[in-house]
């Protein structure tokens, strides 16, 4: 039978505007191997092709019902021109890390094309390093940070061998988007939707109870936090088709260190040096809020009942705590703000979503996009999030394709209206790979604030070294003390904007 969209997959179609694009994807820089001297391309596009009947999306393109009654279907595609998922492309002179960005930026602009699966590859060569680059574009509808891990997982190895796998054959008559099979799949909904009819109310009434009615032991209710305000800034705006990318990389043990040390999380961490870059940039060009910036943190919310959808993500608005100078409280007060949304996620997360088709959602939701994008709506509150920030846990090992190694893996992610900054984390054996894209016309200094990245983790080092010095030594009275701590924090931050890079 036909595997259809779900809600969540479909709403990354909806939301696409020739603004707005919905996919995602990354770069990566590749080493080939010592003394090669074949193609690299011909090499990389012939381990797809006998790896892509392992990913049903690669072999899959939608097929969208008239006035969108219902959810798209993915149907087999019979007749897929490997030609044009598989590019080849040369970097612009002289090939420096700036120029792949720029590159990369400018690929990740056009929309997919819907008459064809929903994904694209390119082997960029020209650089100056010796390197080759892979630039992946996958659309959200078909795969999300967290099943990206089974798609690199599938292409690339664990070592310069390639494996091989048993063929696989791409799909039966039961996945062809004939007549029939799209009329059985919507019948087949009817009966899904029938029943989960059946068990939203007592599944509602169970989660309503469970929220706002008091604990029956303890006569308690509990506790909900709230979802912590949004101020206006420079990155909530409308944005334009144009986009600026930058990559960067910071040590993952660190981070980890880091966070052992002050008893939070690596992701924490990650939203402090974040936000402790983005509070910097503002602040320099005259734009830092009083109240605290926010961040939209997507998490891995998957149900066990269905192992099938592409994305399965709930979200947290956390604090950044902008409004916090010293870099060590920072963390603590994003840290606690990170524990509450997460709580307040579960106790949502009980909530039932009741199964509805509305006729020509999708025409109803892109003309309600454009026309957000052209009003004067776009940055008023409320606002939820500043920006997304988002930390994907990648492979642990070295891996490799076509017998070439994988050195870095920086995501490149979705900008949208109200939010024209976007942060995505991947961890790859001891890195975290930073890839930030963003709308040119609101951020087109990104390189600016990518390089604070590094600063703003070498701050925050500092400021724990402090506090756990003072912690353990205290001044002559026996008190902590603050003195000197600024201007070592200072003397830091100049080391590491000496230091910072790509």
């Amino acid at each position: 039978m036909l595997k259809q969209l779900t809600d969540q997959d479909a709403a990354f179609l909806y939301l696409e505007t020739a603004e707005t694009p919905e996919h995602v994807g990354g770069v990566s820089l590749v080493e080939l191997p010592a003394g090669y001297r074949g193609s690299f391309f011909e090499d990389y596009k012939a381990t797809i092709a006998s790896r892509m009947t392992l990913i049903p999306f690669m072999h899959s393109k939608l097929t969208l019902l008239p006035f969108d009654v219902d959810r798209p279907f993915w149907v087999e595609d019979e007749h897929i021109d490997l030609d044009h998922h598989v590019r080849h492309v040369t970097a612009p002179t002289p090939g420096t890390m700036s120029d792949l960005e720029a590159l990369v930026a400018q690929l990740h602009v056009p929309p997919l094309d819907r008459s064809r699966p929903l994904w694209e590859l390119y082997v960029i060569d020209g650089l100056d390093s010796g390197h080759v680059a892979i630039y992946t574009k996958i659309h959200h509808a078909a795969m999300d940070g967290a099943s990206s891990q089974a798609v690199i997982a599938t292409l690339y190895d664990p070592t310069p061998t390639p494996r091989t796998f048993p063929r696989v054959d791409a799909g039966d008559g039961d996945n062809r988007g004939d007549f029939g099979n799209i009329v059985r799949g919507l019948l087949a909904h009817r009966v899904r939707q029938g029943i989960r009819a059946v068990q939203f109310v007592p599944e509602l009434a169970r989660a309503w109870t469970h929220l706002f009615l008091p604990d029956a032991k303890t006569l308690r209710f509990p506790p909900i936090a709230a979802i912590p305000r949004t101020p206006t800034t420079r990155l909530n705006v409308a944005i334009t088709q144009q986009r600026v990318y930058a990559a960067r990389t910071l040590a993952l043990s660190a981070v980890k260190r880091l966070a052992k040390q002050t008893g939070t999380k690596v992701n924490d961490v990650v939203l402090a040096v974040c936000g402790g870059a983005v509070r910097a940039y503002l602040d320099e060009k005259g734009g830092l809020p009083e109240r605290s910036l926010t961040a939209m943190v997507p998490v891995s919310a998957p149900d066990p009942a269905d192992r099938a959808s592409a994305n399965q993500n709930g979200m947290l608005v956390c604090s950044l705590a902008t409004d916090v100078a010293d870099p060590y409280e920072r963390l603590q007060a994003i840290h606690r703000s990170s524990v509450e949304q997460k709580q307040l996620f579960e106790a949502l997360r009980a909530f039932p979503v009741p199964d509805v088709s509305v006729p020509g959602v999708g025409a109803i939701v892109r003309g309600l996009v454009e026309l957000y994008g052209r009003s004067r709506l776009v940055g008023r509150p409320p606002l939820l999030g500043n920006l997304v920030i988002s930390n994907v846990p990648g492979p642990t090992v070295p891996l490799y394709i076509a017998g070439a190694k994988i050195l870095s893996m920086y995501p490149c992610s979705i900008p949208f209206h109200g939010q024209a900054l976007n942060i995505t984390v991947e961890s790859y054996c001891d890195r975290l790979d930073f890839g930030l894209i963003a709308c040119r016309r609101a951020v087109p200094d990104l390189a600016q604030l990518a390089d604070r990245l590094a600063v703003s983790l070498a701050e925050l080092e500092q400021a724990a070294a402090i506090r756990q010095k003072e912690d353990t030594h205290g001044d002559d009275d026996g008190h902590p003390s603050r003195r000197g701590s600024q201007g070592a924090q200072a003397g830091c931050a100049r080391d590491a904007r000496e230091a910072a890079g790509p």
